[in-house]
């Protein structure tokens, strides 16, 4: 198993594959790696030489990859949150940022941070004073 970056990568993989396992590195950014050091498309991990090995280090160091764009990215969502847009407010809110509808999807979204966490929170409260017939009836009415 090659250990580049902090990242372990499978011997068994394709090259292309492999490189996915880097946070920020998706199918066509690894073809293209592949592809600017001439590393052909059915190679392993395990069969890549010293050279090419210190050669997709480097390249993989001037890549803002793994941490630094998890920062950055936080940095920005933290960013639109503190000067209060639209786009914070839905972070903030845990609801999809880019236009998606809520009526049918991000239900998950909804449960954790909107109106069933409320209800859900004073049932519990409730919970031993109520008999089990209105505790169903609170909890899907």
């Amino acid at each position: 198993m090659l250990h580049l970056l902090g990242v372990n990568l499978p011997d068994r993989k394709l090259v292309s594959t492999a490189l996915q396992y880097f946070y920020g590195i998706g199918e066509p950014t690894a073809i293209k790696l592949c592809d600017k050091m001439a590393i052909p498309k059915a190679t392993k991990v395990a069969e890549l030489s010293e050279v090419q090995v210190n050669e997709l280090t480097n390249t993989l160091a001037a890549m803002t990859i793994e941490s630094d764009l998890k920062r950055q990215v936080r940095d920005q969502v933290m960013h639109h949150r503190n000067i209060n847009n639209y786009v914070g407010k839905r972070h903030a809110m845990s609801l999809p940022v880019r236009g998606q509808r809520t009526r049918n999807n991000a239900k998950n979204a909804k449960k954790m941070n909107g109106r069933w966490v409320q209800r859900r929170g004073f049932a519990m409260w409730t919970q031993a004073q109520q008999s089990p017939l209105e505790r169903f009836f609170d909890k899907f009415m």
